[in-house]
């Protein structure tokens, strides 16, 4: 499904990955991890498009990704969850999550999509008109995580998605996503709490310095 190859990708003359290769297979649930610094971020952003890469090949579903645009790779079927959740704070939590839909291809299926992201996350459909800033922690990446469900990925990247959260919190959460991952989807998830998740992944790949350890 997703094939990332020798990626390189710097931030100025600072380069950030060198050589990177990651596979993630159909309804694979892959790990990254590695110490802070190692570019895990920057390969999750440059897969979905928000970093262009200096060298090397990503692939969705055998088509070349890496020169189209950050909407266009979400059309495909990829869809990011990032650290820090970057929620629209002064939004309503369901204007936040019909964003989410903004593509054509789940635009027709936003009706269907909304129920099943609030079947997902009861508390979302009990906040639905709370403003996003003002959510808890734990409830900030629910959203985020709906707002990405909602774009009818087949693919999902996962940034620190339990960076910051109660224990009882990162359970719930890691629960959804082996889930989502029963039901079919692939996920490729950047995670520091490494025991969490490599109990529920098939594979992992370790960074350090911006190349594979």
């Amino acid at each position: 499904m997703l094939e990332v190859e020798r990626l390189e990708v710097s931030y100025g003359a600072l380069a950030a990955l060198h050589g990177v290769s990651v596979t993630v297979r159909p309804g694979e649930m892959v790990a990254l991890v590695g110490p802070n610094g190692a570019g895990k971020s920057t390969l999750l952003k440059a897969i979905a498009g928000l970093l262009a890469p200096r060298a090397g090949a990503i692939r969705f579903e055998g088509k070349p990704v890496s020169a189209e645009p950050p909407q266009q790779i979400v059309e495909r079927g990829v869809a990011l969850v990032p650290e820090g959740r970057r929620l629209f704070a002064r939004m309503t939590v369901r204007d936040n999550l019909e964003l989410g839909a903004f593509t054509k291809r789940a635009q027709k299926e936003r009706r269907a999509r909304l129920e099943r992201v609030y079947n997902i996350f009861p508390r979302l459909f009990e906040r639905e008109r709370q403003l996003a800033g003002s959510l808890s922690g734990g409830e900030q990446q629910m959203l985020a995580l709906g707002r990405a469900l909602m774009g009818l990925p087949r693919l999902l990247l996962l940034d620190e998605p339990s960076l910051g959260l109660a224990p009882r919190i990162v359970e719930s959460i890691f629960s959804i996503l082996a889930e989502l991952h029963r039901e079919g989807m692939s996920l490729l998830i950047v995670e520091q709490n490494i025991q969490a998740v490599l109990t529920l992944a098939e594979r992992a790949y370790i960074l350090a310095r911006g190349a594979p350890s």
